[in-house]
């Protein structure tokens, strides 16, 4: 384990993303996990740990934060009346059995592989939020039925292969449905907290095997986890005032920037470049 020295940095650079990841919850419904993954992986790496299960921990991890940084942005956002209630009762079964399926993937799946797939897909994202125009439509209101039942497994699995909350995947689907972005926003937050809390009871039972970071409970880091929800509980109702009084173009471009040299950055390291 490094000295106190050398852990105060890494410290800091947890507590720092932790208000930003809180600040994007809140913002932009998309949980802050697609924050908190790539700089889970730096930090651990960054302090000399290794091994086929720490990207596994890093997933693991931030869907833990996602818990309650989901939660406080639920209920700041219902407070203004925001959170659609009914999509998230017909769209929840089907996203926590996804979520409970990724669970099942990560284990058989290499840090690697985990890698390229967060690169690939934050990419994709990225892209989304860069380009992606408010007018976009496939339909007036959001699937039922069979294509629910598609769709909705798949954005909790994608979800939990990245540790993100499924509001980068949440938002692009309701907008496209038809409903306002300000009431995506607030209704993605929901999705987060049906991606985290199942997958995050499936990765406590699970060990993990390799150089992971110290105090790490199943594939759950503590530490990092507790450093970061700190700053997160704070800053998630900025997020949410934030987007019921600003312009969101110019801020999901600056996020979309962020994301896409994160998810470059992951897709070399799992390239081995």
């Amino acid at each position: 384990m490094p000295p106190l020295a050398e852990l105060l940095p890494l410290i800091a650079v947890l507590a720092a993303t932790g208000a930003f990841a809180g600040v994007l919850a809140g913002l932009l419904g998309v949980g802050g996990g697609i924050v908190l993954v790539p700089v889970f992986y730096l930090v651990f790496t960054g302090a000399g740990y290794g091994g086929p299960d720490l990207m596994a921990v890093c997933l693991a991890t931030s869907l833990a934060t996602i818990i309650f940084t989901s939660a406080r942005s639920v209920m700041s956002h219902n407070k203004k009346g925001a959170v659609d209630w009914e999509i998230l009762r017909r769209w929840g079964p089907g996203i926590a059995v996804g979520a409970l399926i990724g669970v099942w993937a990560v284990g058989e799946l290499g840090s690697a592989t985990l890698q390229l797939i967060f690169g690939v897909l934050g990419v994709c994202i990225a892209l989304y939020f860069a380009f992606g125009k408010t007018e976009w439509r496939f339909g007036d209101e959001m699937p039922g039925g069979f294509a629910r039942a598609i769709v909705s497994p798949i954005i909790g699995l994608l979800s939990v292969l990245m540790g993100i909350g499924g509001g980068s995947l949440g938002v692009p689907l309701m907008t496209l449905y038809g409903t306002p972005i300000h009431r995506a926003v607030a209704t993605a937050a929901g999705f987060g907290m049906l991606i985290a809390v199942p997958s995050v009871l499936g990765f406590l039972v699970v060990v993990a095997e390799g150089n992971v970071p110290p105090l790490t409970l199943g594939q759950v880091n503590i530490p990092a986890f507790l450093v970061v929800i700190c700053m997160t509980l704070i800053t998630a109702p900025w997020g949410v005032k934030l987007a019921h009084a600003l312009p969101v173009r110019p801020l999901r471009m600056i996020f979309a920037v962020f994301i896409a040299l994160m998810a470059l950055n992951m897709l070399r390291t799992g390239l081995g470049v």
